[in-house]
């Protein structure tokens, strides 16, 4: 059997073609709610349905070959690019689906780059991407994802826009996303968004944003509730005001330094690695920190892999009360979306919007989220009757 890019056996749940048809009628019935006309709900089950079944790039070509015929194609092309229907309170549906059916520990905030050929793409443009360490053609996406242990699904999204996206009709929502002209604004934005739909859930966020200013993430969100946990570079200067460290607080240092001076408070934390599903062990150390003069203080994470040596990672967080176990399991989350990312959600599509539109990209990316929480939920059904002590006798009688 091949293995995906959730490290485990591929299972009927994520064979491509595969649809659940109850989770997806009574998924769809929710999602597309808010679509005032009857054909909008009709063609957004077929869209959906297309992501999950068509093969190769899920163009609106392809997806509509799958679903339908050449008529299809212009139907579905005017319903993702210019028509009428709103994706925030699909996305919002969408989010209350996943929050009900997974029970995420925490939301992870990340970028995804979507490299293109071409410069007709909305929000294309050459920039330096430093994970990749070149120029890069590419639309930037700022994602928020549901994570728990072993799932994730996208819930709500920004598009990096720039000079060369002007909207024709100063769309109220173009207006509001092109002004955000940075990934902290962006990651705001969404993750306040994601909030106001999912009502008294307030889940802690993982800021996986490189090289944003932990200081200025934890002055944006302060006032909202919103907890995080941030990585940082070593290099990162800290206060120590932190009792157990007598002494610390004399001037700024960098933080894998006041890590390294603190050493003989590390202890043993198992944690799983989402690709390999094995369990590791790390050495963790907590002090708290001040990262400016006026900031409140917050907690200094720092893991070792060698414990001769440096911390190899470190992250500050707010979740002052929070263990030092559960601090870092947390900050493990995103291996879990970036897993889930290559093994799902570019398969039913997320990347592969091509076109001018605004509208249609954000459409096109709701639709494609959809598509993978189709994916996700299915395969935790999946994965916790396999766990279920009675399955045997379940499953002898039908």
């Amino acid at each position: 059997m091949s293995v995906t890019g959730l490290g485990r056996p591929q299972s009927r749940a994520q064979r491509q073609g595969f649809v659940p048809e109850t989770l997806m009628g009574e998924l769809s019935t929710e999602l597309f709610a808010s679509m005032p006309r009857s054909d909008q709900r009709r063609k957004g089950e077929l869209y959906l349905r297309g992501l999950l079944t068509a093969e190769g790039r899920k163009s609106i070509r392809n997806i509509a070959a799958c679903v339908g015929d050449r008529a299809a194609e212009q139907s579905l092309h005017h319903f993702i690019a210019s028509s009428t229907w709103a994706w925030s309170p699909v996305r919002a549906a969408l989010a209350r689906s996943v929050e009900r059916a997974l029970r995420p520990a925490a939301w992870v905030v990340r970028p995804v780059v979507i490299s293109k050929s071409g410069t007709e793409s909305v929000g294309v443009a050459r920039r330096f991407i430093s994970d990749l360490g070149q120029m890069v053609n590419s639309q930037i996406a700022c994602g928020v994802w549901g994570v728990g242990e072993d799932y994730s699904c996208p819930l709500n999204w920004r598009l990096a826009l720039g000079k060369g996206d002007e909207h024709p009709t100063a769309l109220a929502a173009y207006a509001s996303e092109a002004s955000l002209t940075t990934s902290l604004e962006r990651a705001v934005s969404a993750v306040l968004e994601l909030r106001g739909w999912v009502g008294e859930v307030n889940r802690p966020v993982l800021l996986d944003l490189p090289g944003v200013d932990p200081a200025a993430a934890v002055r944006q969100f302060a006032g909202t509730g919103t907890r995080l946990v941030i990585p940082v570079r070593g290099s990162t200067r800290v206060r120590c005001v932190d009792p157990a460290v007598p002494g610390g607080g004399a001037c700024d240092v960098a933080a894998h330094q006041l890590l390294l001076q603190v050493r003989t408070l590390r202890r043993p934390v198992t944690w799983t690695d989402p690709d390999s599903l094995r369990t590791r062990t790390s050495l963790v150390a907590v002090v708290r920190v001040c990262l400016s003069q006026s900031s409140p203080p917050v907690l200094l994470l720092g893991e070792w892999d060698d414990p001769r040596g440096w911390p190899e990672r470190c992250w500050v967080s707010d979740l002052t009360g929070t263990t030092p176990g559960a601090l870092l399991r947390l900050s493990k989350l995103p291996k879990v979306v970036e897993r889930d990312f290559e093994g799902i959600s570019r398969q039913v599509g997320l990347t592969d919007f091509g076109g001018r539109s605004f509208e249609g990209w954000h459409r096109h990316t709701t639709l494609a989220s959809a598509a993978h929480a189709v994916r996700t939920i299915t395969l935790a059904e999946t994965e916790a009757f396999r766990r279920r002590p009675d399955r045997s006798a379940y499953g002898a009688h039908g």
